[in-house]
């Protein structure tokens, strides 16, 4: 029976691969030097290399795999205009101002990227629709009217509108929240289709990029230049940007130590009648849900599917076990995808910092953007913006996440061995929440 939600065709290649390939560069030998080498070709590193090359400076993208291979074209797609860390506990941490700049400068990553592609004029199936956050019980709810309170005390900018139980059926198809958040001017997006556009104005603009060029090391020359060590050769450079992310290996090892790469899972539903999805998603909104281990549906840019994510952090039993229990946890909240088949499952990874914030700063003379905990699509490309404009002297660079300390743990060497414990335990408080209502 579980083999029968499996689609003809069924693969664990990203959906997004489907529209969006990812490019297979010719091997050419590595130049022997560059102005700026750039470490990862996502979001942070395209972005930065797009904001140097229309500038004048000669950079060079290295990346490990094919372009875009990571994070950047498998993630949900999601447009947010928040941190992941909540502000309360981040007001009291920091203190009212200091917490709303940080704040506000989640918000501007948004307008950056909206103006980005607007600008660009990049194909990749934005729309403004708004997200639905959903309260799976009425203690969230109450939790999620406290924090909107909050939001107009210290006068954030944020838009959001609490809806009640009775009326969420214009927002979700579902009988599973206790009403929720309907969250204004976020968005989402093909997150494939966008990186292939950032990629295209990059090297349009001049940027070179070397694919399967694996960084081993770098190193601080007495004339203060770096020589940048990979798998295919070196390369001399004045500046070098880090900005790997959850893909951080051993050969950026400091960086490595200081996140926690999580793994995502998602499948895509095989293409499903406009009547269904419209009662299932009336508003077109995105969804997440209010629990500690969230689950997302959102619509496909095309929107004749869905795509569903979820269950973060452990394996079970790779694409198709884990693609078996997103299957039960979206017909949990949508029965009528009780008999839907599954044309797609895959992973990608997103970092976590210590301390559930963005970091960008210099470390040993080299610059590093990374830790966007799960809000990485729009704070990406904003910060690879930011470093772009520091290496060009720009005061317009400046951000409140400058130069913040880049928590480690003692002993920690970038593997999370403890990442099941924590999410086995996040998973029992959620149960706890669920069985009080």
């Amino acid at each position: 029976m579980a083999d029968n939600i499996f689609a003809p065709g069924f693969k664990t290649d990203p959906y997004w691969w489907d529209a969006a390939p990812r490019p297979k560069l010719e091997l050419a030998p590595l130049p022997a030097e560059s102005d700026v080498v750039i470490v990862g070709s996502g979001y942070t590193g395209t972005s930065s290399a797009l904001t140097l090359a229309r500038a004048g400076r000669k950079a060079l993208i290295l990346e490990a795999e094919d372009p875009g291979y990571g994070a950047s074209s498998r993630n949900a797609g999601y447009v947010g205009r928040m941190l992941w860390h909540k502000f309360g506990p981040l007001e009291r941490k920091l203190g009212p101002a200091a917490a709303a700049k940080l704040a506000d400068d989640a918000v501007e990553s948004h307008r950056y990227l909206t103006t980005l592609i607007e600008q660009e004029q990049i194909a990749c199936g934005y729309v403004n629709c708004s997200r639905f956050i959903g309260a799976r019980t009425q203690g969230h709810f109450d939790h999620f009217a406290e924090d909107l309170a909050m939001f107009a005390r210290v006068g954030l900018n944020i838009q959001a509108d609490m809806i009640p139980r009775s009326a969420q059926g214009k927002e979700i198809g579902s009988e599973k929240f206790y009403g929720g958040m309907l969250l204004h001017g976020t968005g989402s997006l093909h997150p494939g289709l966008y990186h292939l556009g950032l990629l295209d104005r990059a090297r349009r603009s001049g940027a070179g990029i070397a694919a399967h060029a694996r960084v081993t090391g770098i190193e601080r020359g007495k004339d203060g230049k770096f020589t940048v060590h990979t798998e295919r050769g070196n390369v001399r450079a004045n500046d070098v940007i880090v900005a790997t992310n959850a893909y951080s290996d051993k050969g950026v090892g400091w960086y490595r130590r200081r996140l926690v790469p999580v793994k995502l899972f998602q499948v895509a539903t095989e293409p499903l009648s406009p009547q269904l999805l419209n009662r299932l998603m009336p508003g077109g909104r995105t969804l997440i849900d209010s629990l500690m281990n969230i689950t997302w549906i959102r619509l496909s840019p095309d929107n004749t599917r869905l795509i569903i994510g979820g269950r973060t952090g452990v394996e079970e039993g790779g694409a198709k076990g884990k693609a078996l229990k997103l299957h039960a946890d979206a017909s949990e909240i949508f029965p009528e995808l009780a008999d839907v088949k599954l044309t797609h499952s895959w992973e990608g990874q997103c970092a976590f910092s210590f301390d559930k914030l963005p970091h960008i700063g210099v470390h040993d003379g080299v610059n590093y953007a990374m830790g966007y905990c799960g809000v990485g699509l729009p704070m990406a490309t904003w910060m690879g913006h930011r470093l772009g404009l520091k290496l060009l002297g720009k005061v317009e660079g400046a951000t409140p996440f400058d130069g913040r300390r880049f928590p480690t743990r003692p002993f920690y060497n970038g593997e999370p061995w403890f990442l099941p414990a924590m999410m086995a335990y996040y998973d029992f408080k959620d149960r706890i929440e669920l069985w009080r209502g």
